[in-house]
């Protein structure tokens, strides 16, 4: 499985230009995270609700950017459909697809 997955990112991360927008972008994208996480964890040194309200922009601005490199570096490669938000959905479908009218609606209601 893990070799599928590695060849998957060899084969759609092949121009130098988008493995230069993913590498600039992955940094910003776990830092965005981190910083939001850390508003909605309560995890901040100064507790004034101007330095909260930075800290969440600061950390959405930040993922937004990466989401934005990581896209703009596909669309340069030509493969936008192999963006992980992309093929996260096209498996839950799938695996969604695959139960019963039944299931479906349990799953719904669960």
């Amino acid at each position: 499985m893990m070799h599928a997955i590695l060849k998957i990112i060899k084969n759609t991360h092949r121009h130098p230009v988008n493995q230069a927008l993913h590498f600039i972008g992955a940094p910003f994208y776990a830092a965005g995270l981190l910083v939001i996480l850390g508003h909605f964890a309560g995890i901040v040194q100064q507790h004034t609700t101007t330095i909260t309200t930075i800290d969440l922009v600061a950390g959405a601005a930040m993922l937004f950017a990466a989401i934005a490199m990581f896209v703009s570096g596909h669309m340069i490669e030509g493969n936008v459909g192999s963006t992980t938000p992309v093929l996260l959905f096209r498996l839950l479908s799938r695996k969604f697809a695959r139960y019963s009218i039944a299931q479906r609606i349990h799953l719904l209601w669960a």
